[in-house]
Formats: C-alpha cells, structure tokens, sequence
C-alpha cells in the first residue's frame, strides 16, 4: 500500500521568514510554493533526496494549520506517504479500523489527492495519504 515517505510538512507563521533557513542556510533546493485556497494554506516545498519538506503557512487564523499553530505553535505538522491509490488505501485502512479524516480523497498540493488519518489512530501523528497527478 505505501510506496514511500512522500514529505514532512511543517507549520509555520511566515514563509517568508522560514524559506530563507532551508533555501540557504541548508542549501536545499526549492522547488516552489502555491496557495492551496480550500485547505487555507500557502506552501513551499523544498527536496531532500526522494523527500520534500513542506512549509505550510495559514491564510487564515481559524483554518486548520491556523488554528495548529494557535494551539501547539509552529513545528511538525504532519508526515505524508504515498500511494498508488488514496481512496483505496484510505477505504484499506478504515476496514483495518483506522479513524479517518478524510473518508474520500480531495485535491492537494501539487495536483494530488490527499486524505489524512485521525492522529487518535496513528500514535498521536497527523497521517496522510498523498496519491501523485497522472
């Protein structure tokens, strides 16, 4: 079911203050940014190897990442995988009694589709599923 860690998504207040730290005080290449309207959210994406990091910015207080930050201050946000198939492995996991967030899969960053896992199911870790654009 999972093929690989897709990216490690990190809260932040500010792109602009935190693209700087790993475009150039850790040389990783980045690989571009995009607002992700009905996730709320802004990101930038950098490569580490097969992995990218992710930058997710809140264009709104009360949007998910907003209300994250609020609550545990900016840090690790989630982990992502990647799959052939979200619904399948999203529907695979429910049967196995994972608690879903997302019970269908909805678009993401990089024309994907994406469906998370409840961290209740997951050690306490926002999961994603992230399945890549034919």
């Amino acid at each position: 079911m999972i093929k690989k860690l897709s990216h490690v998504a990190i809260a932040v207040t500010s792109l602009a203050e935190h693209i700087p730290f790993y475009r150039d005080v850790l040389g990783l290449p980045m690989e571009g940014s995009e607002e992700v309207a009905d996730q709320q959210v802004r990101v930038a994406f950098f490569r580490v190897g097969e992995v990218r990091i992710e930058l997710l910015e809140p264009t709104a207080p009360d949007s998910p990442v907003g209300r994250f930050i609020e609550k545990r201050g900016e840090g690790l946000h989630h982990l992502a995988y990647e799959v052939d198939d979200a619904a399948a492995a999203a529907r695979e996991l429910k049967a196995k009694g994972v608690q879903l967030i997302d019970e269908s899969p909805r678009p993401g960053a990089h024309r994907t589709l994406i469906a998370f896992l409840h961290p209740k199911s997951s050690g306490r870790v926002l999961t994603e599923l992230t399945q890549a654009a034919d």
